[in-house]
């Protein structure tokens, strides 16, 4: 599992982490019961505070992709399709909105929307 920090991003490098883990567990790249590197390993290789580590860790395990064992470490959990369907649909409420700040930029109504989208849809 590689995971890269972008330094000149203006998003928090706990939540860089976090972002990637999440991305690699939904997309398939990590599966269910795999390990992931330690806090101090992780944290030591990208030269990072473990804090920081420990709390990319911590949100992915209130969020339910990852679970801790004592004296063992962090694991995949298994893929919760509720918690993945979510995932997906808030996925696809930024796109929406997206599409809509650009269609009113276009002067295009709701219904040329509409017309758009199943037009495309059937096309599928």
């Amino acid at each position: 599992m590689n995971i890269f920090i972008d330094n000149k991003s203006g998003d928090p490098i706990y939540d860089q982490i976090y972002t990637q883990i999440k991305n690699n567990i939904i997309n398939g790249v990590l599966f269910e019961d795999e390990p992931l590197p330690s806090i101090r390993n992780l944290a030591k290789d990208l030269r990072i505070s473990v804090i920081t580590t420990k709390r990319a860790y911590d949100e992915l395990e209130k969020e339910g992709f990852i679970y801790t064992v004592a004296g063992k470490g962090c694991f995949v959990a298994a893929k919760n399709t509720e918690l993945l369907r979510e995932e997906n649909l808030k996925k696809i409420e930024g796109h929406v909105h997206e599409i809509i700040k650009l269609s009113a930029s276009c002067g295009l109504s709701k219904q040329d929307l509409m017309d758009m989208f199943n037009i495309l849809y059937e096309g599928e």
